[in-house]
């Protein structure tokens, strides 16, 4: 289980943009908490959110402290105003412990691949998250996938990937997670194209 708390507060006025402006400007972020019963919109302090936003994805479960009652949460969306450096509003989800949960978790790369370590090939990662269903409390943080065995033109699909028994990937097994490129015949296929009519101008 996380470590990380957020506390809120139920929002029971000052609805609407303007009233969603407001609470932006006196340092706060509305916030919807969306699971099994109706949507409750709270607030939350955003200096705290954005000092702790760094530590959770969107498989992170936290402990929201809704006026003294604890929620167990995901962050599911953030809206940012990356111009002016602030959040908007936040959408969570509430999870229920013992009923089954489908989020997306992260697929982190790990190793060099031969490819790319003696055959002069790139590492191109295509799915960077997949679908998965499983029980709140066999959630996994990441799933790694081992690309170290690639070599050139090799590729890794959502089939390869190892995952805990409790967990079903729900996310085609065809699709592929990565692969590698022979990027330097492709650079140099157009490069020897382009040098042929020279060549023949300068024959002439």
């Amino acid at each position: 289980m996380s470590d990380i708390t957020l506390k809120a507060t139920v929002r029971k006025s000052d609805f609407g943009s303007a009233g969603s402006r407001r609470l932006v400007r006196s340092g706060s972020i509305p916030a919807i908490i969306y699971g099994k019963e109706a949507p409750l919109a709270i607030v939350i302090n955003a200096k705290e959110f954005v000092s702790k936003q760094h530590l959770f994805s969107e498989t992170t479960i936290i402990k929201l402290d809704v006026d003294g009652t604890e929620r167990n949460v995901f962050v599911k969306a953030v809206q940012e105003d990356f111009l002016k450096g602030i959040i908007n509003h936040v959408d969570f989800y509430e999870i229920t412990y013992g009923v089954l949960l489908r989020t997306k978790v992260e697929v982190v790369l790990e190793g060099t691949p031969v490819g790319v370590k003696t055959m002069g090939g790139v590492l191109e990662q295509v799915v960077h998250e997949v679908e998965i269903e499983c029980f709140p409390r066999h959630l996994p943080k990441v799933l790694t996938a081992d690309v170290s065995g690639l070599n050139l033109f090799d590729t890794i699909r959502v089939s390869d990937l190892v995952v805990p028994a409790e967990v079903k990937v729900l996310t085609n097994g065809d699709e592929t997670i990565a692969t590698v490129k022979g990027v330097k015949e492709e650079v140099a296929a157009p490069a020897a194209d382009a040098a042929a009519p020279a060549e023949a101008e300068a024959a002439k």
